[in-house]
């Protein structure tokens, strides 16, 4: 079954075409794999599909949702993790997954079940109680990673998942986004590391320029005579670059 759905995707900021055609599609049971350099338009590709910006052209659908005329409701049903999130500095770990949790409309007791399960999962229960700005960034990461899974969604965004994480806690992560894509969901990975991608996504689409320029199979074995890094570099090489808006640059042109 489809999960998330793109056609014809094109978003501008100013003269910059950031997204330019993209097209793709996402079913149930994989861990996609977005993967592009900076500014290949991966980040407002996501801003689109979880309904955060509104695209110039083009159709997206998200479980069914339309994030452009449904936004809410999208994000209700999604987890995301963006890629320089970070919880509210005048919270705890334990007063922001409380927050989370209700706005998810969980249940107390559940969002105590979770938000326990997660501490002990990446090892902060010991920073349950400290405000955010007390914690390294790696710690934070750990937390924003909660927060995209407390209400166990069927689609989850993650943009960089595992920026500022030590090694050990990076295969803990690269374990469960396995395991819980393989369990229906699905999991969009943006990432510009290719070694992450070919380590545990099941498909991998190449981004440049704004536009999706190749998918390339992992979990089938479909990887022919061409390594994904050379996949990567043949498509990538002949992009040129462009002047990319930064997010502060893209909020100010939607708002």
């Amino acid at each position: 079954m489809v999960a998330i759905r793109v056609d014809g995707l094109r978003k501008s900021y100013g003269s910059v075409e950031a997204v330019a055609g993209m097209e793709f599609s996402v079913d149930r049971g994989e861990l996609y794999g977005f993967l592009g350099p900076n500014g290949a338009g991966k980040t407002t590709t996501i801003r689109t599909l979880t309904g955060q910006i509104r695209p110039d052209a083009g159709t997206v659908r998200v479980l069914e949702t339309d994030p452009t005329t449904e936004p809410i409701e999208t994000r209700r049903r999604v987890g995301i993790l963006p890629e320089q999130g970070s919880p509210p500095s005048f919270l705890t770990p334990r007063e922001y997954l409380e927050f989370v949790g209700e706005v998810r409309d969980l249940s107390p007791d559940r969002v105590a079940d979770q938000t326990a399960s997660w501490a002990e999962r990446l090892g902060f229960e010991s920073k349950l109680d400290t405000l955010h700005t007390d914690l390294s960034r790696g710690q934070q990461q750990k937390v924003m990673i909660a927060q995209a899974f407390i209400h166990e969604p069927d689609v989850v965004f993650i943009d960089e998942p595992l920026a500022n994480l030590d090694p050990l806690v990076q295969e803990q992560v690269k374990r469960f986004l396995v395991s819980y894509a393989a369990g229906d969901n699905a999991v969009f990975v943006s990432t510009h590391n290719i070694d992450v991608a070919e380590d545990i996504c099941t498909r991998v689409g190449i981004v440049a320029d704004g536009r999706l320029v190749t998918e390339r199979s992992i979990s089938d074995g479909d990887a022919g005579d061409e390594s994904l890094l050379e996949l990567f570099l043949d498509r990538v090489n002949g992009a040129n670059a462009r002047d990319v808006p930064t997010l502060e640059e893209m909020d100010g042109l939607d708002a």
